[in-house]
C-alpha cells in the first residue's frame, strides 16, 4: 500500500504562481511514475501532468502546457507540480497518483493509476 499526501494549495489571484507538493510513503515502488489530476465542482476528474520514474519523460494537458511543470525527487519520494499563470479555470482539487508499475508510456488516464492522494484545493480568483 501507497499513501499519498498532498500539500501546497490554497487561494491565489490570477496570474499568481503555486506550487504543490505530494509525498509518497508505505511500500514505495523504486520505479513508478507519478501524476497529477484535477476535480473542478461538477465535472470529471481530468489529467494535468505525468513524470516518469526515471524523471526523464513528462507528458502534460494541452491546457496547462507552457505553464504548469511536474518534477520528482525519488530521494524524498516527493512529487512537484509548479503551477504559474494561474487562471481562474485552473481552479480546482488536485490530486497526486501513483502508477506502481512503471507502465510505458506515461499515462494522462485515470486507470494508469493505481493509488490516490486525498487532494488539495487550489482557488484561483479573477
Amino acid at each position: 500500500q501507497v499513501q499519498l499526501v498532498e500539500s501546497g494549495g490554497g487561494l491565489v489571484q490570477a496570474g499568481g504562481s503555486l506550487r504543490l507538493s505530494c509525498a509518497a510513503s508505505g511500500r514505495t515502488f523504486m520505479r513508478y511514475n507519478m501524476g497529477w489530476f484535477r476535480q473542478a465542482p461538477g465535472k470529471e476528474r481530468e489529467f494535468v501532468a505525468a513524470i516518469s520514474w526515471s524523471g526523464l519523460t513528462t507528458i502534460y494537458a494541452d491546457s496547462v502546457k507552457g505553464r504548469f511543470t511536474i518534477s520528482g525527487d525519488n530521494v524524498k519520494n516527493t512529487v512537484y507540480l509548479r503551477m504559474n499563470s494561474l487562471k481562474p479555470e485552473d481552479t480546482a482539487v488536485y490530486y497526486c497518483a501513483n502508477d506502481r508499475l512503471g507502465r510505458q508510456p506515461l499515462s494522462p488516464n485515470r486507470d494508469g493509476y493505481d493509488y490516490w492522494g486525498q487532494g488539495t484545493q487550489v482557488t484561483v480568483s479573477s
